[in-house]
């Protein structure tokens, strides 16, 4: 057992083994990532686990998380001050397991849930429109003292011959570790990341807003529209002017097309919309906002779309496919490891192909192409890939071998 007070071990037969799990905020309101981990916590506590969660900030009414750096000022704490109080918080508590999703090398698991620091810098800068700006983005994001220092720590992890076990989310993400690090291929298992199956949805709330919709493009049932959502909240980072601009060319292409946008998230809009007003394609779109429970969307449009520059694994389109719906995503997200390119939806190679991604659209207007995805999502049982409990699973299977490593040298 890793320990900071000098205990080791534990009695399985009296005690659940005790798991620390760091992330730097929790708070979910925050991002997919943040959620993620909340759902994980929990998922894993069902495997009788004694889950605890250490944060530098964040609010917490229950005792199973502790926050470690709130009398710090701003929002965000260095990696080494977190560290320092992490590690006497560990002095302090026994834990069997310390499960980090920032680069500590005293963890035994590195889970980053954000990918690598490199690759995540370069596809930022690759979400932006002139070569100038990519470059300038580039340039200053690794001049960034706190992102180096997370770099500098990540790196060490990953060209280290022991240190944490390193668990990708995707295939993506460990072939990061690979490019980026030159990382041994047997310090890395990968574990697709999972969602939490069976969210509730209103189905009052959901019809009410499907109504709204539909007047806002004056459209009727019986028009039989095709309703494509886009859900995140980086607009640029996650592609919305490339679908903006493949749905122009989609309609024109298709004069007849039913294909209409659904836009969720806090982004910012105000360039989307012009730019949809300049392509004379504004009458096609929609802009939700911030949502608070996403299933109720997804159960009133028809097919997920998110041609991101970057994402380690999306939530999103894992949702989508939870809910039967097709999507469309590009190869620089580790979401593609859980779904089969042109049978449960559409692979992209860049986002910025314009054209794969409007044929991609165009593709997805004919109903009777999303009813054999959808099928096809079902009759290969996919809700059982994405569930959290298939990655608490997999987990447990590593957290019991590195127990069981440990009591052998004891």
């Amino acid at each position: 057992m890793r320990s900071f007070s000098g205990l080791t071990g534990y009695n399985i037969s009296t005690m659940k083994p005790k798991i620390a799990l760091i992330i730097e905020r929790a708070d979910t309101s925050l991002g997919g990532a943040e959620r993620s981990v909340f759902e994980l916590a929990g998922a894993v506590s069902l495997l009788d686990y004694d889950v605890n969660i250490l944060a530098a900030k964040g609010q917490t009414q229950t005792k199973n998380i502790h926050i470690l750096c709130d009398n710090r000022p701003g929002k965000r704490t260095s990696l080494a001050a977190f560290a320092r109080a992490l590690k006497k918080h560990l002095y302090k508590n026994r834990y069997d397991i310390i499960h980090s999703t920032l680069p500590f090398d005293f963890a035994d698991i590195y889970q980053p849930r954000g990918g690598t620091y490199p690759e995540s810098i370069i596809r930022n800068a690759a979400s932006y429109e002139t070569k100038f700006l990519r470059c300038f983005k580039k340039i200053t994001a690794f001049a960034n003292l706190r992102r180096a220092a997370l770099l500098r720590a990540e790196r060490k992890i990953a060209r280290s011959q022991a240190g944490p076990v390193i668990v990708a989310i995707s295939d993506y993400v460990a072939q990061q570790f690979k490019s980026h690090y030159d990382a041994d291929p047997q310090r890395i298992t990968v574990i697709p990341n999972g969602i939490k199956i069976g969210a509730q949805i209103d189905v009052s709330q959901a019809d009410n807003l499907r109504t709204q919709i539909l007047a806002h493009f004056r459209l009727k049932e019986a028009d039989n529209p095709v309703l494509f959502l886009f859900a995140a909240n980086n607009f640029r980072l996650k592609g919305l002017s490339c679908l903006i601009k493949a749905l122009q060319i989609a309609t024109v292409k298709n004069k007849t097309s039913p294909a209409y946008l659904v836009v969720a998230g806090r982004g910012k809009s105000a360039p989307c919309i012009r730019l949809a007003k300049k392509l004379n394609i504004d009458n096609r779109i929609i802009f939700l906002g911030s949502i608070r429970h996403i299933q109720n969307v997804l159960a009133i449009t028809n097919v997920a779309v998110l041609p991101t520059f970057y994402d380690p694994c999306s939530r999103f389109i894992l949702e989508a496919l939870a809910a039967q719906k097709p999507v469309i995503t590009t190869r620089f997200n580790g979401a593609i490891d859980l779904f089969t390119d042109n049978r449960h939806g559409k692979v992209i190679n860049d986002p910025r192909n314009i054209i794969a991604l409007a044929d991609a659209v165009n593709h997805f207007a004919d109903p009777a192409n999303i009813r054999t995805a959808s099928d096809a999502i079902i009759e290969d049982n996919l809700i059982t890939r994405i569930s959290i409990a298939r990655v608490a699973m997999q987990l447990k299977t590593i957290y019991d071998e590195i127990v069981e490593k440990r009591r052998r040298q004891s």
